[in-house]
């Protein structure tokens, strides 16, 4: 080598060969690798370290996390025309969303992340489609709770329940008719319930812990009892549409009174139609004078707080206890005997409006107290006055709930029997003035009817009884349709009156804007002085 190619060389930077970057550079990239073998050597070495620290246990958990993660990342086929034949790559694969939640979740399979050729959107490519899978439960390690699916009305609990009641059926059974000197229909229901109860513990002990097997058994003995309470409401009511029905057959028994009817005559002979007359009449009188009272008595205690509407308050929920009886003898002597009139229709309205009124005013205390008080500051802060707030806010949003006060209220008064006895006295005759004389309703019919020996009587008693059950059902059923509308919600006449007062005013604003175009002020149209 020449001085001039030393000296050339020496002139040269020190690259590498092969990438034109300086020695050093390279050099360092070189010694990159292995520093990463010697950081992962060491690494392994501490886990080593670690395992054989902690024993047999902790490589035992990390066994069932690493299957735990495998069965997180079970992969799905992907439905598409073009699959790929055997030991091609995937195009998609599986991707957990619920990973390390514990519960059962759904797998969603990714297709190709690849964007479409075109600059265009992301979008799934049209030959595949997404499937969703349902993971199973990871296993719980030992001495862990395992965790417990809240789903309601599982394959097991079906099964559970139905064999619990066929094991409560067959042990109650022989209980009955080989082990004991037991009987009665009663009974019988009462051992198979309890038997049910424990034969469902039982099966439920054998795949869940103590908390399910209690939330099991609470949720039976829940739904016994609601079943208990249908069956009992089904067994009254059909005993006595089935006695009533001899009655109700003959069409007599609508249309006619008792006027002719002895107690022997037979059922095609008389008739409620007097009874009923005399209960509409009286209920009438008596939702007359206790819905006005109450509901404003109910606008007092919740509008105009103070020491006066407490003493209204605590009167309201004593006369809420207060028997008929003495609501009945209360009226009788400060109408009848004070006044020196007869028994009539009227006294027993009045008297019944004694019982009505204290449920209609705790009713519709508490509905026009859930109110929102927002209602009431946006009409007051719009100029309006506390009355114009009650009348177009407060009454209108509590429609529905002051409609099921009312069918609270009419619901005590209308089976009530002493108050009407002592008050309105007792006739088989047709009473259609309530202030002329006696009159009787339908639960003083039923009373008078049961207590004679003829079986004819009884079961004209039946079907008043069962006539005063449709009567009630018709009266609800109408109380619901007028006043089950939500709050703003008006009715199609309602609709047109609406209507018609909008086009009204339409028509008066026009008769009052300015005849001349000139673009005047509109003080004269809006009627500002």
């Amino acid at each position: 080598m020449t001085s001039t190619d030393t000296a050339r060389t020496t002139d040269q930077p020190d690259t590498a060969p092969a990438t034109g970057q300086p020695k050093d550079h390279a050099a360092e990239v070189g010694a990159q690798p292995k520093d990463h073998a010697a950081a992962a050597a060491a690494q392994a070495q501490d886990h080593a370290h670690t395992a054989a620290a902690t024993g047999p246990a902790q490589a035992q958990k990390q066994d069932q996390d690493q299957a735990a993660a495998a069965i997180e990342r079970t992969r799905v086929d992907l439905t598409k025309p073009d699959r790929p034949e055997s030991g091609a790559a995937t195009p998609g694969a599986a991707t957990p969303e619920a990973a390390g939640s514990g519960q059962g979740g759904t797998t969603r399979a990714a297709g190709p992340s690849k964007a479409p050729a075109g600059g265009g959107p992301r979008h799934a490519r049209p030959d595949t489609a997404l499937t969703f899978v349902r993971r199973p439960l990871p296993e719980a390690a030992p001495g862990e709770e395992r965790r417990r699916e809240l789903r309601a009305g599982r394959r097991l609990d079906r099964l559970n329940v139905t064999g619990s009641l066929i094991a409560a059926l067959a042990f109650t059974a022989l209980l009955f008719g080989q082990i004991a000197p037991f009987d009665g229909v009663l009974g019988f229901i009462v051992v198979v319930f309890f038997a049910f109860l424990a034969f469902l513990g039982l099966l439920t002990s054998l795949t869940e812990d103590g908390p399910a097997i209690r939330d099991r058994i609470a949720a039976a003995v829940m739904t016994g009892i609601g079943m208990l309470l249908l069956a009992l409401l089904i067994v009254v009511v059909g005993f006595t549409f089935w006695r009533a029905w001899p009655a109700l057959v003959h069409g007599n028994f609508w249309v006619e009174d008792m006027s002719v009817v002895q107690p022997a005559s037979p059922l095609d002979v008389g008739g409620a139609l007097h009874a009923i007359v005399g209960t509409l009449e009286q209920m009438g009188i008596a939702l007359i004078l206790s819905v006005p009272l109450g509901i404003t008595c109910a606008v007092f205690l919740g509008e105009i707080p103070g020491r006066f509407s407490r003493f209204v308050r605590t009167l309201v929920e004593a006369m809420t206890a207060l028997p008929s009886i003495v609501a009945g003898l209360f009226i009788y002597a400060g109408l009848i005997l004070a006044l020196d009139q007869n028994k009539s229709g009227l006294a027993a309205g009045i008297a019944l409006s004694v019982m009505t009124l204290p449920i209609i005013i705790r009713a519709a205390d508490v509905v026009l107290r859930l109110v929102p008080g927002t209602l009431k500051e946006a009409s007051y802060a719009l100029g309006a006055s506390q009355w114009r707030t009650v009348w177009h806010v407060v009454l209108p949003t509590a429609r529905s709930g002051l409609t099921t006060a009312v069918i609270l209220g009419t619901a005590r008064g209308i089976g009530e029997t002493s108050p009407v006895l002592i008050t309105a006295g007792f006739t088989q005759f047709m009473a259609l003035n309530p202030a002329a004389g006696p009159q009787v309703s339908l639960p003083l019919l039923v009373f008078n009817s049961v207590r004679f020996p003829q079986q004819e009587m009884v079961t004209r008693g039946f079907g008043a009884g069962a006539l005063l059950m449709l009567l009630v059902l018709v009266l609800f059923a109408a109380a619901r349709v007028i006043g089950g509308r939500g709050p703003g919600e008006l009715s199609p006449g309602q609709l047109r009156r609406r209507a018609v007062a909008s086009a009204l005013d339409v028509k008066r604003f026009q008769r009052r804007r300015p005849a001349n175009p000139g673009g005047e002020s509109d003080k004269e149209f809006l009627d500002v002085p």
